[in-house]
């Protein structure tokens, strides 16, 4: 008897799914059940989680870490982290060595930059780690219902859940580890779980209990349970399980269907019972988990080499500079009376030059550091911050529905955002909401429903825009319409008109003809009724009753069973009841005019899968008439149909594809009757198949099952649209005109994967699809031999097409994708893949999305992006050189493992054209103008060192050099960094062929990079020639004097910091007062420096004393040789510019232009058409989509009007 509290009178699912497994039976106390050996030594007694808390059974706990460091671990990997870098490598050799006399600069200004640098890296590691621990905390605390003796049972945080716990888990929750379904509020154990976060499928999977512990249904009865588990040790496979259960001394095996995963959620049911298998990292989702790799953007990876070729240029002239010091310190030292040479060391020996070159070598590298930028480092950590800052702060990915923004989880790969070459995206939660709606229908060939799809929709706006379109429909008469929608009239009343509807969610049907009981009076209102009858009762649903609407929601299996559940209710067939064996259906218009409940019995019920492609109940109505009611795939049912049941086939077959170009999912309903003899001979072979057990059970109900389900009577057809997430096909139809590949890796049927790659428009009505399917042949060879001719004879295809708008789309499921991926065949997939305009992978695993992802990051060495959002796209997150992970209103798995995370699919548009060209462009010109500035300052040392015969002394002052590059240029580059817009944000949306920039790399190639460094060279050339031949011998003092070491140094440096700062002024396109006060600012600091500096003592000072004040200032020479060395140092780059925007523009460089002279404003006609250049050539899209409507259309009135001429003609 059942206990109270129990849920009495619900259904027997085991009875009522026909081709669900059947409960196990009690294994045989003899013979070899226990599981031994390797993989399967696991051992959980239940309810005594005491006993796992020591060796051998102690496991792990519940507790998971997805950080990097923890407080013992975080000092030595941050500093090996650190170190590992080669510039900051020589920096700490070079700060030890600054301790001993051979150094030319005093130790704390080798020691200070690079203490700064380090320590401001750590915290940024310490920042980031910080919230990743964040998050981990935000899990690990969450709490659980676990029973803590006596039959109590209390809250406890998930990180305390021990192996053996008993857990009470309850409707909506997450199960907090792997359990085992002990019972459930329903009798027979039944419970929903959906699985989501692990494979990405949103359709509820059913789990059951063992039979004997379903007594276990409340807190009382777990006071004595004791049993004990046996089953294999933790490993990744979310679909397996082998174990056995001893309870009562019986053994009783386990499967998969009695586990319940971590991170799945239990639905549709409201508590169940569970006992602990795995925990933590043991659990299965957590043993699919890698751990996060370490990602390097191509920039940073680029600018190795860079630091590279400067470490060998300083090498390189740090043993010319030792060779010259050897060689004057043999042949003219002993000349140099007034150096003493009789009085020398090592560092300067006249009889061992040898000895003394090597000491100065070490001198030289040290001396001529600053050609390897020390600050480089930091500050692109300070801009990469930053602009993560800018990211999350960014109000446009925000979103309002969930509360959730934007948020960069690591900055380190903020500039790869603008490199994308190919988007790798999971289909169910990430381009879907998964949400059906009812929108039409056809019903014994008539096709009802007005209303557009969101493909339509966006089809016509567009249409209706292109003004050769509305000139030909004008010409051509008023009442061309195109899908319903007239496009000279209504298309954006109609729009409007769709959006400001209160929607009913599930059903947004628009057609009177079926509404309020009208279609009692249509001729075939006997087939209307029959359509709506199996709408109400060919499903698996429960009904449970709304209380504030009075009306009645479903819980479903599938999103579109409970569309048409609501379409029916809508219609005035509202199922209400089920019960073991029945459905009840109140049917509010009738032909006598009064409402009536009709009872239909549920006499068999042959479930849908994807082998299958269809479901049908069998059931008595209440005049005892048995009908079979069946739905399905269309290419299945019509070949099912009898001679006499295909009265409207060609009429609905004409309607399926008009559906199918909507972009809306299709189904056919049909139905037979029989006779009480028929299906008596035909149930006791099925109920033999049923009660089969072994292997062939499966086969012999399929069988069974065809048997029945032939000679069918079509009724119709309907066509559900699969809710999109909001501005997907529009974010596609961007991102491909940004030039950008698209593929989706999906766990769902082809089917489906099909119908949502038209809905956002990957595919499209005359795009010839490519599908590459496996045969049934067992031989390996033989498959992998007929997969390659498939591949080849497709690629051969495509290489023969020479239609230029035809476009290919490349399909492939999971099984022939596990052939496709082996070495021998990958590299022609790949190139077939590349070839096609889209790539559909469908029934993928989460293991083979991961390999797909490495295949096109390894096979096209360009950059990939993985997204995502549940826990079966995490490998193909980790493994893409970016992954963005979607934080919508499931698990966080995703967003954990992700380097960014969005909220939804459209938000990726900004992201990517915006804030990906813009880090791009950032990180680009900045460490260019690193390198720059870096050898302009740097190499001067060289040259003063080789004028005064190698003597290693440097020209500057040592503060001098700590503040270059940490004070007087540092803010500017940030600001450059960080700020930097070469156009706005609407104009990159408007124009996103500016986003190729990134993936061509314009920025930063070679030829970039040496035409900076080149100008660096030249800058260091004309500051320190310059200055040398004007100052070597004129006056300098108004007393007639030339100028010292110190005055000559002091103005160098004037002229570089000056040159520097006016050529990052140069680079700016976008000002703010926070460029003018960094760039102004910085100079400004130089000369309030030098007079603060030269006020000091003269013992901290020394020849810098009043320097500024007595010295350089009153001396026309100074300035005029400041303004001379600006002028002649930025000449160069200010004619290249010229040049460049004159006679061979950028695509930037023409929006700059139009927007200065406001020509956006004043001839909107140029704008238009500008922008509408600005666009890759793609073949997917919304865009593309339409244009090949409107060819179409044009092809067809241009038929018809040479049609009308010519009989106008004749006539």
């Amino acid at each position: 008897m059942s206990r109270p509290g129990r849920i009495r009178g619900k259904l027997r699912w085991s009875n009522l799914y026909t081709f669900s497994c059947i409960r196990p039976h009690v294994l045989e106390s003899e013979g070899g059940h226990s599981l031994q050996g390797p993989g399967f030594s696991r051992v959980v007694y239940c309810n005594e989680p005491r006993l796992h808390r020591r060796a051998p059974l102690k496991y792990p706990s519940n507790y998971i870490s997805t950080t990097k460091y923890n407080c013992i671990t975080f000092l030595p990997k941050a500093i090996f982290e650190q170190f590992r870098r080669v510039a900051n490598m020589y920096f700490l050799l070079a700060a030890i060595l600054s301790l001993t006399p051979i150094a030319p600069f005093s130790a704390v200004s080798m020691i200070a930059p690079l203490a700064f640098v380090v320590g401001l890296s750590m915290a940024k590691e310490a920042l980031e780690d910080w919230r990743r621990f964040y998050q981990d905390i935000k899990v690990n605390t969450r709490k659980a219902n676990v029973h803590g003796g006596d039959g109590k049972f209390c809250h406890r945080a998930w990180q305390k859940i021990q192996v053996g716990d008993v857990v009470k888990v309850e409707k909506n929750q997450f199960f907090p580890a792997d359990l085992l379904l002990l019972s459930s509020s329903y009798d027979d154990g039944i419970c929903y779980v959906e699985t989501m976060n692990l494979d990405g499928e949103t359709n509820l999977k059913i789990k059951r209990s063992l039979e004997v512990t379903l007594p276990l249904d409340e807190g009382d009865a777990f006071k004595e349970f004791k049993g004990t588990i046996r089953c294999e040790d933790p490993n990744p496979s979310l679909y397996t399980f082998v174990g056995n259960f001893e309870y009562d001394r019986q053994i009783y095996a386990l499967d998969p269907t009695q586990i319940l995963l971590r991170d799945s959620k239990l639905r549709n049911t409201p508590y169940v019972y569970g006992v602990v298998i795995f925990t933590g990292h043991d659990s299965k989702v957590m043993q699919n988990s890698t751990k996060s790799p370490s990602k390097r953007s191509r920039i940073e990876r680029k600018m190795d080499y860079i630091i590279y070729i400067l470490f060998t240029i300083l090498v390189l002239i740090s043993l010319v500079s030792s060779i010259g010091f050897a060689v004057k310190t043999k042949f003219g030292m002993p000349n140099w009376w007034y150096l003493q040479p009789q009085n020398t060391t090592n560092l300067y020996d006249p009889t061992r030059p040898i000895l003394s070159g090597i000491f100065h070598l070490v001198t030289a590298l040290i001396l001529y550091g600053y050609l390897i930028p020390i600050s480089l480092y930091v500050s692109i950590e300070v801009v990469k911050v930053m602009q993560a800052m800018f990211i999350n702060q960014d109000i446009q990915l925000y979103d309002e529905e969930i509360g959730k923004p934007a948020r960069a989880r690591t900055s380190n790969l903020n500039e790869e955002l603008g490199q994308v070459d190919t988007i790798l995206s999971d289909k169910t939660g990430t381009l879907t909401c998964n949400q059906m709606d009812f929108l039409k229908c056809c019903i014994a060939g008539i096709s009802y429903g007005v209303g557009s799809s969101e493909v339509e929709i966006a089809a016509e706006k567009l249409m209706a825009m292109d003004r050769s379109s509305v000139d030909m429909w004008e010409n051509g008469g008023r009442d061309f319409r195109v899908s319903g929608i007239e496009l000279e009239y209504g298309i954006i009343p109609k729009v409007e008109k769709a959006q400001k509807q209160n929607m009913i969610k599930g059903f947004n049907f628009e057609d009177d003809r079926l509404m309020s009981g009208n279609w009692l009076k249509a001729p075939d209102a006997d087939a209307i009724l029959l359509f709506l009858r199996i709408l109400a009762v060919c499903h698996t649903a429960i009904p449970e009753l709304n209380e504030e609407t009075g009306s009645f929601n479903y819980e479903a299996e599938s999103p579109d069973e409970g569309a048409f559940l609501v379409a029916a209710r809508e219609f005035g067939f509202e199922f209400c009841k089920r019960t073991q064996s029945s459905v009840v259906i109140k049917e509010k218009f009738t032909f006598s005019g009064e409402p009536i409940e009709r009872e239909f019995k549920i006499l068999n019920l042959l479930e849908f899968n994807s082998k299958r492609k269809r479901m049908s109940v069998i059931v008595r109505d209440q005049d005892g008439q048995i009908l079979l009611l069946c739905k399905g795939a269309d290419s299945i049912i019509f070949e099912r149909l009898s001679k006499n049941g295909r009265a409207h086939e060609e009429e609905t077959i004409k309607h399926l594809n008009e559906y199918g170009e909507a972009g809306l999912r299709t189904l056919v309903l049909a139905y037979r009757k029989l006779e009480e003899s028929e299906y008596s001979d035909w149930n006791d072979e099925f109920n033999k198949a049923k009660n089969t057990v072994g292997a062939e059970r499966e086969g012999l109900l399929e069988r069974v099952a065809d048997l029945m389900e032939k000679d069918l009577v079509l009724v119709g057809a309907t066509a559900v649209e699969d809710k999109l997430q909001k501005g997907v096909p529009q974010c596609i139809d961007k991102l491909a005109q940004a030039g950008l590949k698209i593929w989706v890796l999906t766990g769902d049927k082809m089917e489906t994967a099909i119908n949502i790659g038209y809905a956002c428009s990957l595919l499209r009505q005359g795009m010839k699809q490519i599908l590459v399917s496996t045969t049934n042949e067992d031989d390996h060879k033989e498959m992998k031999d007929n997969i390659l001719m498939q591949i080849t004879n497709a690629s051969q295809r495509i290489k023969l097409e020479k239609d230029p708008h035809a476009a290919f789309a490349l399909i492939i499921d999971g099984k022939t994708l596990a052939y496709a991926l082996e070495d021998e065949l990958k590299v022609q997939f790949l190139e077939l893949a590349v070839d096609c305009a889209s790539v559909i992978c469908c029934r993928v695993s989460p293991m083979q999305k991961a390999l797909v992802t490495r295949l096109v990051k390894e096979g096209t060495g360009k950059t990939t992006l993985a997204i995502g959002d549940g826990a079966n796209d995490v490998g193909m997150i980790q493994e893409a050189d970016i992954g963005v992970g979607i934080s919508g209103v499931e698990g966080m798995q995703a967003v954990m493992a992700s380097d960014f995370s969005i909220a939804q699919f459209r938000f990726l548009e900004r992201l990517l054209v915006v804030h990906g060209h813009w880090c791009y462009k950032r990180i680009a010109q900045m460490i260019c103008y690193f390198f720059y500035k870096n050898i302009a300052f740097g190499l001067t040392l060289f040259y003063f060192e080789a004028y005064t015969s190698f003597s290693g002394q440097s020209i500057y002052d040592d503060w001098y050099m700590i503040l270059f590059n940490v004070i007087l240029t540092s803010l500017p580059v940030i600001s450059l960094g960080a700020l930097e817009q070469d156009v706005s944000s609407e104009v990159c949306l408007q124009f996103p062929a500016l986003y190729q920039q990134g993936p061509r790399n314009l920025f930063f190639d070679w030829s970039r990079i040496c035409g900076w460094m080149a100008n660096g060279l030249y800058t260091s050339l004309i500051i320190f020639f310059l200055n040398i031949s004007i100052f070597s011998d004129q006056a300098f003092h108004a007393g007639g004097q030339t100028a010292d070491m110190s005055s000559v140094g002091a103005t160098m440096f004037t002229c570089i910091v000056w040159a520097v700062n006016c050529q990052i002024a140069l680079t700016m396109s976008h000002f703010t007062w926070i460029q003018y006060l960094f760039v102004w600012g910085s100079v400004g600091t130089w000369y309030f420096f030098l007079l603060i500096y030269g006020m000091t003592s003269p013992t901290f000072s020394g020849d810098a004393h009043r320097i500024l004040t007595e010295a350089l200032a009153p001396a026309p020479i100074y300035w005029g040789a400041t303004l001379l060395a600006i002028v002649t140092c930025n000449l160069p780059y200010l004619a290249n510019v010229s040049f460049q925007r004159s006679f061979n523009p950028l695509d930037h460089h023409i929006i700059q232009e139009i927007k200065h002279y406001k020509k956006d404003i004043e001839d909107q006609h140029m704008w238009t058409r500008e922008s509408s250049k600005a666009r890759q050539k793609t073949k997917i899209g919304f865009t593309v989509r339409v244009e090949a409507k409107i060819r179409q259309l044009k092809g067809k009135m241009q038929k018809k009007y040479s049609t009308v001429s010519n009989h106008s003609g004749g006539s």
